[in-house]
C-alpha cells in the first residue's frame, strides 16, 4: 500500500469515529444502550494562576448540576490547558481571558470568531464556530466607511450575542500593588503593558540609583518629596513577623553588577508575579505562553504601538498610502540584539511567516496562532530597498491596517530555521505544527528597548537595557524624524524618549499574590507584574510602603463553548448554558467588586455597543440571556422547560439525557 497524506489519515479517522457513532444508534434504537445523563467538563487553570477563572468554572458547574447536567471543572496549568484547548481543540466548554487592549477595536473580533480560521489550531476561533452572517460583517466592517461601520459592527454583536459562541462574563479591573518611592507612573500605566513600564519615571533619591541621588522625577506618585523608604542599617527589608517559610523567600536578592562597567550600580526595576511563564518562554507567537504579551513586547519592536487612543510609529519612521490597497512603510535605523541590522527584508519575512510558519514545506499553510486577524489584512509584504517595504492590503480601511502594523517583527535569520514540525515530549499535537510555534525560543534575539540577559525557569528572569535601540538615540528636537516634530505621523510621545528608566529588569515568581504584596511591601519589588485577585487588596491597605493601582480594562474572561461538539453546536443550548452564568454575583464574588458585568465583548469601548446590547445596571441583568434565576439560586424549572422546549429530554430522576449523535 501506498503513502497517504496526513490529511487523509485523519480524514479516515474522522470516518470511523462517524460509524461509531452509527452503531451506537443502531444499539440505543434495538434498546441494548439507554440514553445516558448529558456530561460536561469545564476546563480552566488553577486557583494558584487564576483565581478568577476557575470560581466562574465551579460557578457554572454548580448550576448545571442543579438542571440535572453532570459537570465537573478540570483544572490544568495554563500551557497544558492552552495546548489541549488551542492547538487540540479538545474541550467542551473553557474559562478564560481575552487580552484586549483599551480602545479595544471591533477587527479584534475578526480572528476570534471568522470561520476561516475555525479548522485552524490557535488562538483565531477555537470555537469551531461558523456563521456566514458574521463572516460577512466582518468583512465588512474592514472595508467600511467610519460611519458604515457603526452600524455594521452593531449588526455583527447582535448576532454574536444571540449565537453565543462565547458568553462573556465581565471585565476586571487591573490591579497592582507598587511602591512610591522609587518610580512613579504607575496609576496611568499599571505594569502590565510594555509602554506602561517605559514610561515609568524614577523618583529623586530612590535608594538604588546608583547613589548620586538623581532620577528622572522630583517627586513620587502622591506628589510627596523625596522617599518614604524603610530605614535599615543592614541593608535588609524582611518583616520580623512573617514566618520562617515567607523569609526564606525574600533571601537572596538578585544582585546589582553594573551593566556599563562603572562603579555605579545599574538602576534595577524589580517586579514580583505568580505567573512563571516569561521564567520558560519568550516567544512571541508562541499560543500556549502568551496573554498580555507585555515582556515579548519589550523584546520585539513593532512597526507601530498603540499609545492610548492614537496608533504612532515605533520601529517604522513613517507610513503613507502610496496607491488603492497600498502602504510604504519607511523603517528606523536599528539593529538586532546579535548586531545583525534590521532591515526590509525582516520585515517582509514576518508577515509571510506569520501567514506560513513552514513557509511552503507543509501540506498546508501553518499560521501562527497569535496575531492570525492582524496578518490576514496584508496580502503580500516585499522588501523595496533595506529602510523601505510595500505592504498590499487590498480593501482594508485605516483601522484593519493600523492594526495589522501592530506585529512583532523578527528576526529571518533566526526564525527561518524553524519552519520544520514540531514535536513536544510528552503531548501529542492533534494537527500540524512548526517548530517556530511551540519552540521556547530560547535566548531571544529581538531588536526591542530590553534584551534577555539570564533564567532560572519557574524562579526568575533577568532582562537589561538595549543601548542601540532608537529611544536612546531620537534626537529631542527632530524626534528621530527628517521631518517636522509637528508632524503626528513622526513623534514618539515624550514619555518614551531615551527609556526605559532603568538599567535592568528583574522579575521573581513567588507563589502567591499575598507572598507578591509582600514583597513589594518589603522594598524586594517596586510592583507587581501579573494582575492580581481582590483578595489581595485589602493586604496592599494595611502595608504603609505599598499602594493599591486600579486601572480600567479591555481583557474580558469568558466562558468559550466547542461548537464542533454537541449539544454545544446548537446555538439555543448554548444561549440556555449562557443564563446559567450568573455574571452578577460572579462580579461581587469572584473579583470582589473590581470588575464590570457585561453582555458584549466590545463593553470596554462602550461608544461601539448599541443600547439594547449594553449591560442592565438598574436591574444587573444580562440584556440577551439574563440569569434564570434569583439572588444566586438557579430557577431550576424555568431552566428545564427551556430545555425541553429546545428537544432535549430528563429521565424520571432528573438527569439531563444526552441525544444521540
Amino acid at each position: 500500500m501506498g503513502e497517504i497524506s496526513r490529511r487523509r489519515a485523519l480524514a479516515g479517522i474522522g470516518l470511523a469515529a462517524t460509524s461509531a457513532g452509527c452503531v451506537g444508534r443502531v444499539q440505543n434504537i434495538a434498546g441494548r444502550e439507554g440514553p445516558s445523563q448529558l456530561e460536561l467538563t469545564i476546563r480552566t487553570t488553577p486557583a494558584d494562576e487564576d483565581p478568577h477563572a476557575v470560581r466562574i468554572a465551579r460557578s457554572l458547574a454548580e448550576n448545571l448540576d442543579a438542571v440535572g447536567v453532570d459537570a465537573r471543572v478540570d483544572t490544568l496549568g495554563g500551557a497544558d490547558l492552552r495546548r489541549a484547548v488551542l492547538l487540540n481543540h479538545d474541550f467542551d466548554l473553557y474559562v478564560d481571558q481575552f487580552a484586549g487592549v483599551l480602545p479595544f477595536d471591533p477587527d479584534a473580533l475578526y480572528a476570534l470568531v471568522h470561520s476561516q480560521f475555525a479548522a485552524e489550531t490557535g488562538r483565531q476561533n477555537p470555537f469551531g464556530f461558523t456563521d456566514l452572517g458574521v463572516d460577512d460583517r466582518l468583512d465588512a466592517q474592514r472595508t467600511a466607511t467610519p460611519a458604515e461601520r457603526t452600524d455594521v459592527v452593531a449588526a455583527l454583536q447582535r448576532t454574536l450575542c444571540e449565537q453565543q459562541p462565547f458568553t462573556v462574563v465581565g471585565f476586571p479591573d487591573a490591579l497592582a500593588a507598587v511602591r512610591a518611592d522609587t518610580f512613579v507612573g504607575w496609576e496611568t500605566n499599571p505594569p502590565l503593558s510594555a509602554l506602561g513600564l517605559l514610561a515609568l519615571d524614577r523618583v529623586v533619591g530612590a535608594p538604588g540609583d546608583g547613589g548620586d541621588g538623581k532620577g528622572d522625577s522630583e517627586t513620587g506618585s502622591d506628589g510627596n518629596e523625596g522617599s518614604d523608604a524603610p530605614d535599615d542599617p543592614d541593608g535588609g527589608l524582611i518583616d520580623d513577623s512573617l514566618d520562617d517559610s515567607l523569609k526564606d523567600s525574600f533571601d537572596d536578592p538578585l544582585e546589582d553588577t553594573p551593566i556599563d562597567g562603572s562603579d555605579d550600580g545599574p538602576i534595577t526595576l524589580q517586579l514580583a508575579t505568580t505567573d512563571e511563564r516569561i521564567t520558560e518562554n519568550w516567544n512571541p507567537i508562541a499560543a500556549e505562553y502568551r496573554r498580555h504579551g507585555t515582556f515579548t513586547s519589550l523584546l520585539y519592536d513593532r512597526l507601530a504601538v498603540r499609545d492610548g487612543g492614537t496608533v504612532i510609529p515605533w520601529l517604522a519612521r513613517d507610513w503613507e498610502r502610496t496607491d488603492p490597497g497600498v502602504y510604504r512603510v519607511t523603517l528606523r535605523d536599528a539593529r538586532w540584539h546579535d548586531g545583525e541590522p534590521l532591515t526590509a527584508d525582516d520585515v517582509a519575512f514576518t508577515y509571510a511567516f506569520l501567514r506560513d510558519t513552514s513557509m511552503g514545506n507543509a501540506e498546508t499553510a501553518v499560521p501562527t496562532p497569535q496575531y492570525r486577524g492582524r496578518s490576514s489584512v496584508v496580502e503580500s509584504a516585499t522588501a523595496v530597498d533595506d529602510a523601505t517595504v510595500r505592504l498590499t492590503v487590498g480593501d482594508a480601511g485605516r483601522a484593519a491596517v493600523e492594526r495589522a502594523l501592530q506585529l512583532p517583527i523578527l528576526p529571518e535569520h533566526v526564525w527561518r530555521e524553524r519552519t520544520g514540525a514540531a514535536t513536544i515530549a510528552g503531548f501529542d499535537l492533534d494537527a500540524e505544527t512548526t517548530a517556530a510555534i511551540v519552540a521556547t525560543n530560547d535566548d531571544p534575539v529581538g531588536s526591542g528597548p530590553l534584551r534577555f540577559v539570564e533564567s532560572t525557569p519557574g524562579e526568575s528572569v533577568t532582562f537589561e537595557r538595549n543601548p542601540d535601540h532608537f529611544l536612546d538615540r531620537l534626537d529631542p528636537d527632530a524626534n528621530g524624524s527628517s521631518a517636522p516634530t509637528t508632524d503626528p505621523a513622526n513623534r514618539i510621545p515624550d514619555a518614551y524618549r531615551n527609556k526605559p528608566a532603568f538599567d535592568r529588569l528583574a522579575v521573581e515568581v513567588v507563589g502567591s499574590d499575598v507572598a507578591a504584596v509582600e514583597r513589594v511591601a518589603n522594598g524586594y519589588a517596586d510592583g507587581t507584574a501579573s494582575n492580581l485577585g481582590p483578595d489581595a487588596v485589602p493586604r496592599i491597605a494595611r502595608e504603609s510602603g505599598t499602594r493599591l493601582v486600579s486601572t480600567r480594562s479591555a481583557a474580558f474572561y469568558y466562558v468559550g463553548y466547542n461548537a464542533r461538539r454537541a449539544p454545544l453546536s446548537n446555538p439555543r443550548f448554548r444561549g440556555i448554558v449562557a443564563s446559567l452564568v450568573d455574571k452578577s454575583r460572579l462580579v461581587d464574588d469572584a473579583f470582589a467588586g473590581y470588575a464590570r458585568a457585561a453582555s458584549s465583548p466590545l463593553a470596554a469601548s462602550p461608544a461601539w455597543v448599541p443600547e439594547e446590547l449594553r449591560w442592565d445596571e438598574e436591574r444587573e441583568r444580562d440584556p440577551v440571556y439574563p440569569f434564570r434565576g434569583d439572588d444566586g439560586e438557579v430557577d431550576v424549572g424555568a431552566v428545564r422547560d427551556a430545555l425541553r422546549d429546545a428537544g432535549y429530554r430528563f429521565a424520571g430522576t432528573g438527569e439531563l439525557l444526552a441525544r444521540d449523535p
